[in-house]
């Protein structure tokens, strides 16, 4: 890995610096029309979708440029580069890579200008995160494909236009990875019924969502018919080693230690205790790590080798951190800390406990920790199928 950066590379960073001095106010400063023309400004530097293909809409960027912007982006805590975040960081790289160029010209416009909101089909109540088990039958009748079945913790789907949905076409297979069959359908789809699901802080950015003879044409389908399994891989591939979202977990930890400088313990300052400053040390170089193996992942992908199980590794880090990070917080501030966003006495309006109790969609999404330990123990260490390593170290086998 080169940890350095040419001179290109570090003019687009002081690019992106005195663009956001210009434009970013500070939150609080931030009216009701900002969002609007915060999008218009960054869709017209062709920050949105920054690496994909000018012809498309894109900015035809880097991939290390790309990091640098999505870095600089989360260290000043701007907005999101676009809206459709499920478009920007799993379909939209799925339909560049697999997609045929008219689904491109159908597809990425919109997403890059913000116009809809995406959802992923993947997960279904009797498979859990075992993505590859799924059921949910696509049977080709003609020119369309008739689909019945069922997902569940389908994040964004109240709200989503369109889901990016695995289905199975062959269940006469001998790997269960093979017969699935990747389709891009629209949530309005006569058959379509969403179901939210509330968790324990209020929000229902989950949903189970149920398929009955839902119609799609073929032209819908994304990479050939039973090879869908490829598309979700570099989906998810993507989605776990995204360096941006290490640097959201450094930003998060400054949160957390300017919680602990305004925060006291049994009448003294919370920062001058010897344990605060350990759990502090420790979030900072499981961070650390995460960097650093995101800056692994992006060597591979200019050397041009695709992602793939070594991913895992981030994924299972931000679960553990996240939750760790959460808890913490609500420890350190005893009752204020458990008090949710309206109440007087709440810490930092309510931030942590919401998000401590926020922590299912931080596990489920993208696959499970169990899943993503299975994965490292099969696919980079090399251990029997089935045997994986605890969190205390000693091996044990996971639950079928």
């Amino acid at each position: 890995m080169d940890f350095d950066f040419t001179p290109e590379e570090q003019a687009f960073r002081t690019e992106i610096r005195e663009f956001l001095a210009e434009n970013l106010p500070p939150r609080a400063e931030r009216g009701r029309g900002f969002m609007g023309e915060w999008l218009k400004k960054v869709r017209d530097k062709r920050w949105v979708g920054f690496s994909w293909p000018e012809e498309y809409g894109g900015g035809s960027g880097s991939l290390t440029e790309q990091t640098i912007l999505k870095e600089e982006m989360a260290l000043a805590g701007a907005p999101p580069l676009g809206t459709s975040s499920m478009g920007l960081a799993w379909v939209g790289p799925g339909i560049m890579q697999y997609g045929t160029d008219e689904q491109k010209r159908r597809f990425i416009p919109d997403i890059l200008d913000s116009k809809v909101n995406w959802c992923t089909g993947y997960s279904e109540p009797n498979h859990g995160s075992d993505l590859a088990a799924i059921q949910t039958k696509a049977e080709r009748v003609g020119d369309h494909y008739v689909v019945n079945g069922q997902k569940i913790w389908t994040t964004g789907a109240p709200w989503a236009d369109w889901i990016i949905l695995l289905t199975r076409t062959d269940f006469d297979v001998e790997r269960k990875h093979d017969g699935i069959t990747c389709l891009l359908v629209p949530m309005n789809s006569p058959g379509i019924e969403v179901r939210p699901i509330e968790n324990m802080a209020g929000d229902r950015n989950f949903a189970e969502v149920f398929f009955t003879d839902v119609q799609v044409p073929v032209e819908n389908r994304l990479g050939e018919e039973g090879k869908g399994w490829s598309v979700t891989i570099s989906a998810l591939a993507n989605e776990r080693s995204s360096i941006g979202e290490v640097t959201q977990m450094f930003a998060k930890l400054e949160s957390l230690k300017n919680l602990v400088r305004s925060t006291n313990r049994q009448g003294k300052p919370a920062a001058d205790d010897p344990a605060v400053h350990r759990r502090i040390g420790e979030f900072e170089a499981k961070i650390a790590a995460m960097k650093y193996n995101g800056l692994r992942y992006l060597t591979k992908q200019l050397r041009g080798e695709p992602l793939s199980s070594e991913t895992s590794v981030n994924k299972l880090h931000r679960a553990s951190l996240e939750i760790e990070m959460d808890d913490f917080a609500v420890e350190l501030t005893g009752l204020a800390g458990v008090q949710l966003p309206g109440s007087e006495e709440a810490v930092d309006g309510g931030r942590w406990a919401r998000s401590s109790l926020g922590w299912p969609g931080v596990v489920i999404g993208g696959g499970t920790p169990n899943i993503q330990r299975n994965i490292i123990a099969e696919r980079i260490l090399g251990l029997p199928k089935g045997l994986i390593p605890s969190r205390s170290g000693r091996m044990s086998y996971a639950e079928p």
